[in-house]
């Protein structure tokens, strides 16, 4: 028989995901976004041996995905096989109905069946489901090349850039975290052209996280004694996640986040054997020089249509589909 709870605490996910390879399923990551503020429903649905969990918030008036700004993707999280995930799944959605009118997930990759399985779930408890776009994940499947083989397949003018100027700068990789390289990158990110950083004590408590367990690859790149350029990286699971970059405009004639760049593709290719790279979420006309594959993240809008509450944002959804289909015709 399958029972639903209901937490406030994030240490209910130790064990609820087999082998999390994704920095962003991991407890501990939920566990510094409720440290930041945000304040956890982990909705969690179990039958035996076997779990899912929905790690979620309340906010705006329904129930959330428990994400922020640094969050690549959110999913389900499970422990069984696919077909005990989606029967507790929508167990869990049925359940759901009797404590909110609204819950709204993003950023859901489907590469993997997740916003499909989401989507699922929720029609068959009797939600009414808008999935849509909502953004894009660049990304770079290895397939077994070398960096130098990667390298020759990207437009001439990188190469060219590269050749020129990746001597004008000296790099350093860390994969342990370092201090001094961690103020370093917020001093650059502070002054660079980036927007204000979300949450830096978050950011640097993570870093702190991946520096002690050996994934990250914090890198900087100096000009002289002056940093110009730091980029945040970690490696896990065969992939490579870009979180940050940053450079001085002052400096930007030096080129210096391109030669980090590919300092650090060097290094996950051919030091850390990775099968992908994940430029993360953002549509940036520039990640397209160094990724070749881009993915759908989606954003799945459930409500409840026997709550008056949810009524007027399905008469929104069914006005604009109707225009839509107007424009079509």
């Amino acid at each position: 028989m399958i029972a639903a709870s209901y937490h406030d605490r994030v240490n209910v996910l130790q064990g609820t995901i087999a082998n999390a390879t994704c920095p962003f399923d991991r407890p501990e990551w939920f566990a510094l976004l409720a440290e930041s503020g945000l304040v956890p429903t982990i909705a969690v649905a179990g039958d035996g041996a076997a779990r899912a969990a929905l790690p979620l918030t309340r906010a705006n008036g329904r129930l959330e995905a428990l994400r922020n700004w640094y969050s690549f993707t959110w999913r389900p999280l499970a422990d069984g096989g696919a077909d005990d995930t989606e029967r507790l799944l929508a167990a869990l959605a049925a359940d759901l109905r009797g404590r909110t009118h609204r819950v709204t997930a993003w950023p859901v990759p489907d590469e993997d069946g997740s916003a499909s399985l989401l989507e699922r779930a929720f029609r068959a408890a009797g939600w009414h489901v808008l999935r849509e776009q909502c953004d894009h994940n660049h990304v770079l499947e290895v397939r077994g090349r070398s960096f130098a083989e990667y390298w020759a397949d990207r437009p001439g003018r990188m190469r060219t850039t590269l050749k020129r100027k990746g001597r004008k700068v000296d790099v350093s990789i860390r994969q342990r975290f370092d201090k001094d390289d961690w103020a370093a990158y917020e001093a650059i990110y502070a002054r660079s052209w980036k927007p204000e950083e979300g949450s830096p004590d978050l950011l640097r408590r993570f870093a702190r996280q991946e520096g002690a367990a050996g994934r990250i690859r914090l890198a900087i790149a100096r000009h002289g004694d002056v940093p110009v350029a730091a980029q945040f990286w970690t490696v896990e699971g065969g992939t490579a996640y870009i979180h940050k970059l940053a450079h001085l405009e002052e400096h930007k004639a030096l080129s210096a986040g391109t030669t980090l760049t590919a300092a650090l593709f060097e290094h996950v290719i051919d030091r850390d054997k990775v099968g992908w790279v994940d430029f993360g979420t953002g549509n940036d006309r520039y990640k397209a020089d160094w990724m070749e594959i881009v993915r759908p993240r989606f954003r799945i809008d459930c409500l409840d249509p026997r709550r008056p509450r949810a009524w007027p944002a399905l008469a929104r959804r069914r006005a604009r589909r109707l225009a839509s289909s107007v424009r079509r015709g």
